[in-house]
């Protein structure tokens, strides 16, 4: 029998070496590279203007989306934030802008602040570990972006974007029901559609 949780455990620990490495390798570049990627692509996403899109302020090794964010914004996109408001509990999002003020928020991320205007996002830029080409992800564990996707898909339609280096593309990524598929993958390569 499959052990789900032991799977996913095991690619976790092989899916940090390789996001290391490629953020050790690419860093900044590979986040201006994904922006121009995603930005050539924008017609083909279908992101109407003045549309919201939520990205993530990055930790650690995550590539970086604050890059895609700012030339989103510059371009008359609602840029907004994730908000851990209660553990457990899907994220919720606020407004926020390149240069406006973000103060520390669970799991050593930062966010925009309580008095930012809450709102719903219509594109959500997804951190990950680890990522296949039918468009399952493998985040940290506490599963905040499943919870999230799920409950922003009963109530509206929405694209999923993933955001990682291409060295973080597996063949399979394990996934059960409660796990929620990208619509797309963004990388420093390429800006791909999800094939299911």
């Amino acid at each position: 029998m499959v052990d789900l949780d032991e799977d996913k455990r095991s690619l976790r620990v092989r899916a940090r070496k390789m996001r290391l490495v490629a953020d050790q390798k690419e860093g900044p570049v590979a986040a201006a590279a994904a922006a121009r990627h995603f930005l050539a692509a924008l017609a083909d996403v279908a992101l109407p203007a003045g549309a919201i899109v939520a990205g993530y302020w990055p930790i650690g090794t995550e590539i970086d989306d604050r890059p895609l964010l700012a030339r989103l914004h510059e371009r008359g996109y609602v840029c907004a934030l994730p908000v851990v408001a209660e553990r457990h509990a899907p994220l919720i999002f606020r407004r926020w802008a390149p240069l406006d003020a973000v103060e520390p928020g669970e799991h050593d991320t930062l966010q925009p602040p309580a008095a930012a205007e809450e709102v719903r996002p219509d594109l959500v830029l997804v951190p990950l570990l680890a990522f296949d080409a039918a468009g399952w992800r493998l985040g940290q564990g506490v599963g905040y972006y499943d919870r999230t996707l799920a409950t922003l898909r009963r109530t509206k339609q929405i694209i999923a974007v993933g955001i990682a280096y291409a060295a973080q593309r597996f063949d399979a990524v394990p996934h059960g029901p409660l796990d929620q598929p990208l619509d797309w993958i963004l990388s420093e390569q390429a800006l791909t559609r999800a094939a299911p």
